[in-house]
This record gives structure tokens, C-alpha cells and sequence, in this order.
């Protein structure tokens, strides 16, 4: 198990966007179990990352507390 690093302040900010495109992205969120605002930053990471011009010291993303992944197998022998 890794040890809990310290979360970095979240910055606040106020976003205005196209309804079109918040329901695009909401529904892009749903699909992988992500908050829209989790969503958000997942899109802004990928696209500083891209364009190479994700800061070094940027914090890794924290990975929510899942349960362990279950395979087939795992799940057809627990039912």
C-alpha cells in the first residue's frame, strides 16, 4: 500500500461553456465513472501533456479508492 502523499489546494475558478459541449462532456464523464469536474481537468491535463506544456511540478491526478478489480472469473465464482 502506498503511503497517502499531502493533496495539494485545489484552485476554484468559474467556467462558462457551451451547453452542447458541458452535455458532451458530462456524458464522457458518466462513461468513465469520473466527475465532470474530474473530467475537466482529465481533458486540460491531456491537452497541456499534448502540447507539451504540463508543468513538471503539476501533481500526479489522485486516483479514486476503487475496489480491487474483479475478472471473470472472480466475479462468476463470488456469485
Amino acid at each position: 500500500m502506498q503511503p497517502l502523499l499531502p493533496v495539494p489546494e485545489r484552485k476554484s475558478v468559474l467556467l462558462r461553456l457551451d451547453p452542447t459541449i458541458y452535455d458532451a462532456m458530462a456524458r464522457w464523464a458518466g462513461d468513465e465513472l469520473r466527475s465532470n469536474n474530474a473530467q475537466i481537468e482529465f481533458i486540460l491535463r491531456r491537452a497541456l501533456s499534448e502540447a507539451r506544456r504540463l508543468p513538471r511540478e503539476a501533481g500526479r491526478v489522485r486516483q479514486r479508492a476503487r475496489g480491487p478489480r474483479q475478472t471473470v472469473a472472480t466475479r462468476t465464482s463470488a456469485g
